[in-house]
């Protein structure tokens, strides 16, 4: 048995912290300072979401986009109250009101004419190649695809090209040992 000397000792025994209870508080600081990085990456969540639906939701945008609208529907009510006018003047023929150009000038006319008349018939295809531009990646792809597929081809072709030389010249062989043999045969033959 051991024995204890003095009050303080017997403090010293009872501040002794025991190692479980050390380990609950370490879990507890643990789990306190986890809590804190989860609320701090929430409030940086939620103010990435503020800062990106900002520009959508701020006054000053709602207002630059209302005046638009307001705008637009103002030209709309304009062009309402003009109907009867505006009808007049897609029936009337536009002819009369075109401006007279000087004689001088007849000559560059129809040949600018006739340049918007070829514009004009070769504008589908220039459109269609337009659009076909994004397209040309993948038709170079496919070229690819296609002309290795082709130089393989070719290259069997010059081997079946060769085996069947290389036939015919062995048939031609056997073609020429058999008459020789039949040569033999019938010269002797005649011999005899």
């Amino acid at each position: 048995m051991r024995r204890l000397s003095a009050p303080s000792e017997t403090l010293d025994l009872t501040c002794r912290k025991d190692p479980c209870f050390m380990k609950f508080s370490e879990m507890e600081k643990m789990a306190n300072i986890q809590a804190e990085i989860n609320e701090k990456k929430l409030k940086a969540e939620i103010l990435h979401l503020e800062k990106e639906t900002a520009d959508i939701a701020h006054p000053f945008y709602l207002g630059k986009k209302c005046e638009i609208l307001q705008d637009m529907n103002r030209h709309l009510e304009a062009i309402l109250k003009e109907k009867r006018a505006l009808r007049k003047r897609l029936i009337k023929p536009r002819s009369q009101d075109s401006l007279p150009i000087e004689a001088t000038f007849h000559k560059y006319l129809v040949e600018l004419l006739t340049e918007a008349v070829t514009f004009i018939e070769k504008l589908e295809s220039h459109l269609q190649a337009v659009r076909s531009i994004p397209e040309i990646p993948n038709i170079m792809k496919d070229m690819g695809t296609a002309l290795t597929k082709t130089e393989v081809l070719v290259m069997e072709l010059e081997e079946l090209a060769e085996q069947i030389l290389k036939w015919r010249e062995l048939q031609k062989e056997v073609y020429f040992d058999s008459i020789c043999n039949t040569d033999e045969w019938d010269f002797g033959l005649y011999l005899t």
